[in-house]
């Protein structure tokens, strides 16, 4: 049983009364070029073994619920590539600002 107690994770957010009784908004557009290119690396990094998929929900997942809701679908995916991409050493933080 769910502790009414508990603060939801950003991604818990379904039985918020500010989310109850919403139409569920069906975004049938493709991604834009932003979209693409973030969506490629993903796929790169997965053939290389380098990320997957679970590691990128986790990612997600752990974004503070202030900037979650600032960034868009995409960003969010970059976000959680880029923190990984770091916890893995695979890129530094002096890489990441040139």
């Amino acid at each position: 049983m769910p502790d009414p107690d508990r603060t939801p994770a950003t991604h818990d957010i379904g039985g918020l009364s500010r989310y109850r009784c919403v139409p569920v908004e069906h975004d049938e557009a493709p991604p834009d070029e932003f979209g693409r290119r973030v969506d490629a690396l993903r796929q790169i990094l997965a053939a290389k073994r380098m990320m997957t998929v679970d590691e990128l929900r986790r990612g997600i997942e752990a974004i503070p619920p202030d900037e979650y809701f600032e960034l868009t679908y995409y960003e969010r995916w970059l976000r959680s590539i880029t923190t990984l991409m770091l916890e893995k050493g695979a890129v530094s933080a002096e890489e990441l600002k040139r």
